[in-house]
């Protein structure tokens, strides 16, 4: 992986993009299990064609189940274990506070974007964030990334830089774009 000053990335949220949503009272959830997660079809080749062509990959995600007690830690951890053993991505990094806690690091604040500038020399004006909600674009805008929304039936109506029926073509786009 390319490393230094100047590097791009793909910042990837979790739910919605690299696992299917969990439906709770006919709305988009995290899972709160390790049988709930899982992989998005095509996931695998997309993020190894991004890895491939030097872009540098992490996942960010909210999850305030969490502070609301409804996921424990352990099981975010193994989740995290298996996405670390199965995609090609340095790091997943996680907010686990609620809206009221009012922390830098919960989307659509732009905390952990900028925690992964600061710490892996990312060029933030060279990097996308691909998200399935207004948090993940607002957080990538305010971060100063282009921003892809994959479209879903949850999302209507949300601004960014661009909009995809998928990741793959997601991929495409931010391939035709370095």
């Amino acid at each position: 992986m390319a490393s230094g000053k100047g590097c791009r990335a793909v910042f990837l949220d979790r739910d919605g993009v690299i696992n299917e949503v969990v439906f709770r009272n006919g709305k988009p959830a995290s899972p709160r299990t390790l049988e709930e997660f899982r992989f998005c079809e095509g996931l695998e080749d997309a993020l190894h064609r991004l890895s491939d062509a030097g872009l540098r990959l992490f996942i960010i995600s909210n999850q305030p189940e969490i502070a609301r007690g409804l996921l424990t830690p352990a099981v975010l951890e193994e989740i995290t274990k298996k996405i670390l053993a199965s995609l090609p991505v340095e790091r997943v990094l996680v907010c686990p506070h609620d809206d009221a806690d009012d922390c830098a690091c919960r989307k659509p604040k732009p905390g952990i974007i900028c925690s992964v500038e600061a710490t892996d020399g990312i060029d933030l004006s060279k990097s996308f964030l691909i998200g399935d909600s207004w948090k993940d674009i607002q957080a990538g805008q305010h971060g100063g990334c282009k921003t892809i929304l994959l479209k879903r039936a949850y999302n209507k109506n949300i601004r960014a830089d661009f909009v995809t029926d998928n990741l793959a073509q997601a991929v495409d786009l931010i391939l035709g774009e370095i």
